[in-house]
């Protein structure tokens, strides 16, 4: 989850620019880099590896001096934290300067047909491709924005860019495609800011309100002193409204959502991307985590995992028990951590306890981990919180990187812990010998995917406020899954518990017939899981149990799947994918039906009665 920065105005662009990404260090910090377009129309580049503070070291007097400049933080996804691969990029001739949150699915392709043209590339990234497809263009004679705008044209995946050019060095281009990362766009008394969120706009915003716009996918800006201008990818321009915001807005930003809880659903696709950053090596098919605490030999050791964790983080490890049996070729076991902690579990060094807890701070997880590491077992942690206890404790911790998550139902801390739980599975697979070389890579091949196809479910959520209006009187919901999607059942129904306060239970669905099919009526809404994956045909069986008797039933279907349509009252999609990765797809609409049936309640989606973020008491 990368930070971006832009600055174009009559100030110094220097000390603008690194307030920004001081303030968007949260979305990256393995290195970090701003370029400025000098005095003299030079370009000019200062780059560090660690996080930006490193970008203030030695003389003031050599920092660039300009009124226009780009910078950006980052969290590596291809290449390791190195100068050369730091941002911002540069072509060949070094007069394009470009910064990116994303993933560029085709970028060998890219690569391979720009180095037949003759361009040298420099770095290991995806990114630099960008720089050299403008640079590219504008050697086919297009002006620096529509050269700009026909990159955005060729690359696929879900993308943020922002670029500066020394042949026109009165305007920033910023572009967003899919749903990789937001940028916002302020502008004021001559001076416009481009961000990947609202408090890197703060320069411009401290003093008194401002109008700011949010770019929506295939939307590009071109910001100048004189103002900003909207077009769409195909060069047409757009009246789009900006907003205004005021200062204390830019200090803890929604992004324009009416709640954090619907902004931190929508930021998904960006926290799964985030979630691989660093961890996969495409062209040798490898996943990587640099720190991990253990040796492949010491890996090969382990006879079981244990996971553990609570509430949204015990779903977690309900999918994370298949993965690591199904890739690591290990016997897996889920444990509550509020009943673990007062178990005598048999643990020793041959055990892998995996805790999982998005704050760290989790009480019944942290007396868990406790009790593991007292018995001798090896102790990994997944959290999103770097200096937390959780972290401290275990002799690894597995970042989950989704920024801050302030709506007290979790959402994207989900989605980044089935992620990182699928990234250790396959590393435990590899260190084992489970999984040959092209195996991996279709593993990681399919999984970089999903942020493209989440943000592609996201796109267009009026389906979800129908479906709220014609479900949200009723008070009771039976939410059924199997296998592997068992455990989405479970997250689904506890989202609408928390946030609507309508009781709802999940179950594997094979158990329906072992007693809670005697709840059903037409009082009782059903919401069946149904991807079309190997257990589909049991599935169906289930559901046609529940309208025989006449309950009603909203169904989480496969795109293309017809059999299934004319039988259920209602219906959601979900792209195809591998089973494996049906967890991380179903998981988005049920979070959107539960915030949008809560909406129609009228109850508080960021602050549910009764609950807290982080339950740090037992």
């Amino acid at each position: 989850m990368c930070g971006i920065v832009g600055y174009v105005g009559s100030q110094p662009a220097w000390p603008i620019v690194l307030e920004g990404l001081q303030r968007l260090e949260y979305r990256g910090y393995d290195s970090a880099g701003i370029a400025v377009l000098d005095r003299l129309g030079n370009l000019r580049l200062r780059k560090t590896v660690g996080k930006v503070d490193g970008l203030t070291q030695g003389d003031e007097a050599d920092y660039p001096d300009g009124t226009i400049g780009l910078g950006h933080t980052r969290w590596a996804t291809h290449g390791p934290p190195t100068d050369a691969n730091a941002h911002p990029h540069t072509g060949c001739h070094r007069h394009i300067a470009v910064v990116h949150n994303g993933i560029v699915e085709n970028y060998l392709d890219l690569k391979q047909d720009l180095q037949k043209r003759g361009h040298i590339f420099s770095s290991e990234t995806d990114t630099e491709v960008i720089a050299h497809l403008i640079e590219e263009g504008m050697g086919d004679g297009l002006e620096f924005a529509e050269a700009f705008r026909r990159m955005g044209r060729c690359v696929e995946g879900s993308q943020a860019i922002a670029a500066v050019c020394q042949d026109e060095p009165d305007r920033l281009c910023a572009l967003r495609v899919g749903h990789a990362g937001g940028i916002v766009v302020a502008h004021r008394d001559g001076q416009g800011i481009i961000g990947s969120d609202l408090p890197a706009a703060l320069p411009i915003l401290r003093q008194r309100p401002g109008p700011v716009g949010y770019l929506e996918s295939g939307e590009m800006a071109q910001v100048s002193r004189q103002g900003v201008q909207f077009f769409d990818l195909d060069g047409q321009e757009l009246a789009k409204e900006m907003r205004t915001v005021f200062p204390q807005d830019a200090l803890v930003d929604r992004g324009g959502y009416r709640h954090f809880m619907l902004k931190e659903v929508m930021e998904q696709p960006q926290v799964v991307a985030s979630a691989l950053r660093g961890r996969v090596n495409f062209d040798g098919g490898r996943v990587e985590f640099p720190d991990f605490p253990f040796t492949d030999e010491q890996i090969s050791a382990f006879r079981r995992v244990v996971l553990t964790g609570c509430g949204t983080s015990l779903n977690a490890a309900q999918v994370g028990r298949y993965l690591v049996e199904q890739f690591a070729g290990l016997p897996a076991e889920v444990e509550s951590s509020s009943e673990y902690r007062y178990r005598e579990p048999f643990l020793d060094s041959e055990t892998l306890v995996v805790a999982i807890t998005q704050s760290g701070e989790t009480a019944d997880t942290i007396a868990a981990m406790q009790n593991a590491g007292e018995c001798g077992a090896r102790l990994v942690a997944i959290c999103n919180a770097e200096e937390s206890q959780a972290a401290r404790l275990a002799d690894g911790v597995l970042l989950m990187g989704s920024g801050m998550e302030i709506g007290v139902a979790s959402t994207k801390t989900f989605t980044a812990s089935l992620t990182v739980l699928l990234l250790l599975a396959i590393y435990l697979g590899q260190a084992r010998g489970m999984l040959n070389s092209q195996e991996r890579l279709q593993l990681i091949t399919d999984l970089a995917r999903c942020p493209r196809l989440i943000g592609e479910m996201l796109a267009d959520v009026s389906e979800y406020r129908k479906l709220a209006q014609k479900f949200s009187g009723y008070n009771g919901f039976l939410y059924l899954g199997r296998g592997i999607n068992s455990a989405i059942a479970q997250e689904g129904a506890l989202k609408l518990k928390e946030v609507s306060y309508i009781h709802a239970e999940g179950y594997p669905a094979g158990e329906m017939k072992h007693g809670p099919i005697a709840l059903i009526d037409r009082n009782m809404a059903t919401l069946a899981l149904a991807p079309r994956d190997r257990l589909y045909d049991k599935m169906v069986g289930n559901i046609k149990e529940v309208m025989a008797r006449r309950g009603k039933v909203l169904a989480i279907l496969t795109e293309g799947d017809n059999e299934l349509v004319n039988e259920v009252d209602e219906v959601l999609f979900i792209p195809p994918a591998p089973d494996h990765l049906n967890p991380l797809l179903a998981a988005i609409p049920l979070q959107l039906l539960a915030y949008y049936i809560a909406l129609d309640r009228g109850c508080d989606v960021d602050q549910p009665r009764n609950l807290a973020k982080s339950v740090t008491v037992e």
